[in-house]
C-alpha cells in the first residue's frame, strides 16, 4: 500500500474541468492537493482531447464561451497564448439536405418540397384546431406547436436517440424551455408576405435574438486547457495521480481527516489522507464507496446516466461540410451527431488531404452499441456515412473509437428527490466533503458551470465554511447562445434557472 504519511489539505477525486479547476486554485492559494484520476493517460474527463498519430478528437464538442467574467479570466490565465477564434456553425441534416440550427420554420418547409410542406401545414392546422388538451409530454407539446408531421421529422428521432427515452415519456416543461421563440404560423405568414413583396424585413419565425457567431477554442482541442492546468498543479508542488480509481472513502474521526483509498491499474493501492475532499465522481459511485454506506445510498443507486461513444473516421477527401457538427435527424441511421474536427481547429487534423469526422452514438453502457467491437463500430460508421450520402466508403482510411461513460445525467421522475436525499445526508454528516461538476452533482452542467462549482467550493474551503451555495450554479440553455463573452461579473452569471434538460414526465 502506497502511503507517505503526510496529510494534504485537499484530496480531489477526478481530473476533469471541475476537479482541475479546484486543484489549480488551491495550488495558487498555497494549499497542498492530491488529485486522483482513473484514466491512465488523459486529463479533462469528457473535455479531454484524445490523440492518435497526430489526429485529435474532441469528445462531445466544447465551445469556449461563458458569460461569467471569472471563468473567462481563468481560461485566459491557464492558457494565455493558445486560443484561436473559430466560426460557429451547426446545422440539421435530414434526407440529404441541411437545415439551420436552431430550426428556421420557413426554410424547413421550403426544403421539404411542395407536397410534404402541404402535408406539414395540414398537420399543423389540425393541431391548432384540435390541440392535445393539457399537454404533459414533450410529444404532446411539440405536436401542438408544429403538428405531428414536423414533430416526426425534426424532433422525435434526434431527441429519442440522445436521451434513450420515448418522447411521450419526456416532460412538456423541457420542450417549453428547449424550443423557444419558434412560431411556425408566424414564419409561414411572413414567408407569404415576402413572396408578395409585403414584408419589410426577413423573419424566419424565430424571436429576435443575437446568437454567438464565433467562439474561442484551444488550437489543439479542449484537453490542452486541462493539460496546462495539470502542469500548473504539478509545478506548484502538488500531485495529479493518473490511473488511480476511487476504491473507498471514509472519515477518520481520530485523525480528523479523510482516508481516500485508491487502486491503480497494476493492482496496487495508495492511501491519501486529506483534511477535505472535493469529488467530481458520479454521485452513484461515490455513495457506493463511502464507508459507512450512507443511509440514502439506495436513492443514489437509482440515479441513471446516458453514455455515448465516438467513432472518428479518417477520410481521404476534402472537408465534407463546414460545420463544427451536424445533427442527424434521419431515422435510417443510429448516429446522432457528426463532428468535423478541422472546423474546430485546423491543428486537430494534421493532413490537409484527409477529412476527419467523429460520429457520435448515444447509448447505455452494456447495450448493443456499447458492446460492439471497435472494428464493428468503424464499419457501422462507414456504412452510415454512405447511407447519408456524406462520403464514399472506399475513401475511409481508418478509424478510432472512444467510449465515454456517464456523459449525461438522466433527469427522470425521481432524480431530484434522489439527489436531494444524498446531498442532505452528506452535507449534514460531512461538512468537509464537497461535490462538484456534472456527475459529482448529477447536474447537466456545461464546462463553465462545472468550473464555477469548483471555484465556489474552493472559496468555501478557504473560508472554512459554506459561504456560497454551490448547488445554485446552473443556467438556462440559452446562456451559451446569446450575449457577449464575460459580460457578467463574478458569481451572478452562474446563479439562475436550471439548464434545459429532459425530465421524465410523471404520469
Amino acid at each position: 500500500m502506497g502511503e507517505d504519511g503526510a496529510v494534504v489539505d485537499v484530496g480531489v477525486i477526478g481530473a476533469g474541468p471541475a476537479g482541475l479547476t479546484a486543484a489549480y486554485l488551491l495550488t495558487k492559494a498555497g494549499r497542498s492537493v492530491t488529485v486522483i484520476e482513473r484514466d491512465p493517460r488523459y486529463v479533462g474527463g469528457i473535455s479531454r482531447t484524445v490523440e492518435q498519430d497526430g489526429f485529435r478528437f474532441d469528445i462531445g464538442g466544447h465551445r469556449f464561451f461563458s458569460k461569467s467574467r471569472q471563468v473567462v479570466e481563468l481560461w485566459n490565465e491557464i492558457l494565455p497564448d493558445d486560443f484561436i477564434e473559430r466560426p460557429r456553425m451547426s446545422r440539421i441534416y435530414y434526407e440529404g439536405k441541411f437545415y439551420a440550427y436552431p430550426l428556421r420554420a420557413f426554410e424547413a418547409l421550403r426544403n421539404l418540397g411542395i407536397g410534404r410542406s402541404i402535408a406539414c401545414m395540414a398537420s399543423f392546422a389540425r393541431a391548432r384546431l384540435r390541440p392535445r388538451r393539457d399537454p404533459q409530454s414533450f410529444e404532446d407539446w411539440t405536436i401542438n406547436q408544429f403538428g405531428a408531421r414536423l414533430f416526426g421529422i425534426f424532433f422525435k428521432t434526434y431527441t429519442e436517440k440522445v436521451w434513450g427515452m420515448a418522447c411521450d415519456e419526456i416532460s412538456a416543461d423541457w420542450a417549453a424551455q428547449r424550443i423557444k421563440g419558434l412560431s411556425l404560423g408566424g414564419a409561414v405568414l411572413d414567408g407569404l408576405k415576402r413572396s408578395l413583396g409585403l414584408a419589410r424585413r426577413p423573419n424566419d419565425g424565430m424571436a429576435a435574438k443575437t446568437l454567438l457567431e464565433s467562439f474561442r477554442y484551444p488550437r489543439k482541442g479542449p484537453g490542452m486547457m486541462w493539460e496546462a492546468a495539470r502542469d500548473h498543479v504539478v509545478a506548484g508542488g502538488n500531485a495529479v495521480l493518473m490511473d488511480h480509481a476511487l476504491a473507498r472513502l471514509s472519515w477518520n474521526a481520530a485523525e480528523r481527516c479523510w482516508h481516500l483509498l485508491a487502486t491503480t491499474g497494476d493492482g496496487g493501492q495508495r492511501l491519501i489522507r486529506a483534511r477535505a475532499i472535493i469529488s467530481s465522481a458520479p454521485m452513484r459511485e461515490l455513495a457506493a464507496r463511502l464507508h459507512p454506506l450512507p443511509r440514502t445510498a439506495t436513492a443514489a443507486f437509482d440515479l441513471r446516466y446516458r453514455d455515448f461513444l465516438t467513432v472518428a473516421l479518417k477520410i481521404r477527401a476534402p472537408d465534407l461540410f463546414p460545420d463544427n457538427w451536424i445533427y442527424i435527424h434521419d431515422p435510417k441511421v443510429k448516429v446522432g451527431r457528426i463532428q468535423n474536427y478541422r472546423s474546430w481547429s485546423p491543428e486537430m487534423v494534421p493532413d490537409p488531404s484527409v477529412a476527419c469526422v467523429g460520429l457520435e452514438y448515444f447509448c447505455f453502457e452494456g447495450d448493443g452499441l456499447w458492446g460492439m467491437s471497435d472494428q464493428a463500430l468503424i464499419e457501422l460508421a462507414t456504412a452510415e456515412m454512405a447511407t447519408l450520402g456524406l462520403c464514399d466508403p472506399a475513401a475511409v482510411e481508418g478509424g478510432v473509437v472512444v467510449r465515454q461513460e456517464k456523459a449525461y445525467p438522466i433527469y427522470d421522475a425521481a432524480y431530484r428527490d434522489n439527489v436531494e436525499a444524498l446531498r442532505g445526508e452528506l452535507e449534514s454528516l460531512y461538512p468537509t466533503l464537497h461535490l462538484v461538476g456534472r456527475n459529482g452533482m448529477h447536474r447537466y452542467n456545461n464546462q463553465d458551470h462545472a468550473m464555477m462549482t469548483a471555484m465556489l467550493s474552493v472559496r468555501n474551503i478557504l473560508a472554512g465554511r459554506r459561504v456560497h451555495d454551490v448547488w445554485a450554479v446552473n443556467e438556462d440553455a440559452e446562456y451559451h447562445e446569446a450575449g457577449a463573452e464575460g459580460d457578467a461579473a463574478d458569481i451572478a452569471a452562474a446563479l439562475n434557472a436550471d439548464r434545459a434538460v429532459p425530465r421524465r414526465r410523471v404520469a
